[in-house]
């Protein structure tokens, strides 16, 4: 029993940094809750995202060029959302349109390889610019969270001060709350940065490698469209 009244008027609990805080105090907390909560639902989103396209991936590599035909291999790409499939389909609808362009056809006036590179490489920037999305998210979180936590702790000592100087001395009952809220601020700060930062780090290295992926696939591609077979040693 009583353990539990300790842990109630603790002041340097959670709870007690909620009640005893101000609008400000409470606005820093609230602001750091939704930080994380946020960084959090981008790195799950990407992950699971990432996932899907890695095994999107390695179909597209095992299934595609063992078929028959270009539309074949096409064919054999499954999913709602395949970018490796859009790669190749565009390849081949650009190499169709250039094939069957008239004199007065915008494409007749370039040459079939730079065409054909053309909208293979639109496609892979839009791979490239949809798994950029919710990096921004990370870095942001990563580089001000610690200074949204040092702006709550500094908050803190501000209360702690004004405690000191209606007491007229520095006892302790007077400022281990105002000091419990700067610690805690401190602590959540970094609390929320530490995981971004970490998440950052490892989505940005899942993007490079399913980029690479997606190049080399592009590049294959390409090479079949225009020289008729893959690069060999691919």
């Amino acid at each position: 029993m009583a353990a539990e009244t300790g842990m109630t008027d603790n002041p340097y609990g959670i709870q007690a940094l909620w009640t005893q805080s101000d609008y400000v105090g409470k606005g820093v907390f609230v602001i750091l809750i939704t930080m994380s909560l946020w960084s959090w639902l981008v790195m799950i989103n990407k992950w699971l995202d990432q996932r899907t396209l890695r095994k999107v991936a390695v179909e597209a590599e095992k299934n595609f060029f063992s078929a028959g035909s270009m539309q074949e291999g096409i064919s054999k790409l499954k999913g709602k959302i395949n970018p490796f499939r859009d790669i190749a389909q565009d390849g081949l609808q650009a190499a169709d349109h250039h094939r069957k362009s008239t004199v007065r056809d915008v494409s007749s006036g370039i040459d079939f390889n730079t065409w054909v590179q053309s909208h293979i490489d639109k496609r892979t920037s839009m791979l490239q610019s949809s798994l950029q999305d919710g990096m921004v998210v990370l870095a942001s979180v990563g580089a001000t969270s610690p200074f949204v936590g040092l702006f709550g702790t500094v908050w803190g000592i501000y209360h702690a001060l004004i405690a000191i100087s209606i007491a007229g001395q520095a006892s302790l009952d007077k400022v281990a709350g105002p000091i419990g809220e700067s610690l805690i601020m401190t602590a959540m700060g970094l609390a929320v940065a530490v995981p971004a930062v970490l998440g950052f780090n490892g989505l940005l290295r899942g993007n490079k490698g399913l980029m690479e992926r997606a190049n080399y696939f592009a590049h294959d591609v390409q090479a079949a469209l225009i020289a008729g077979s893959r690069v060999s040693g691919k």
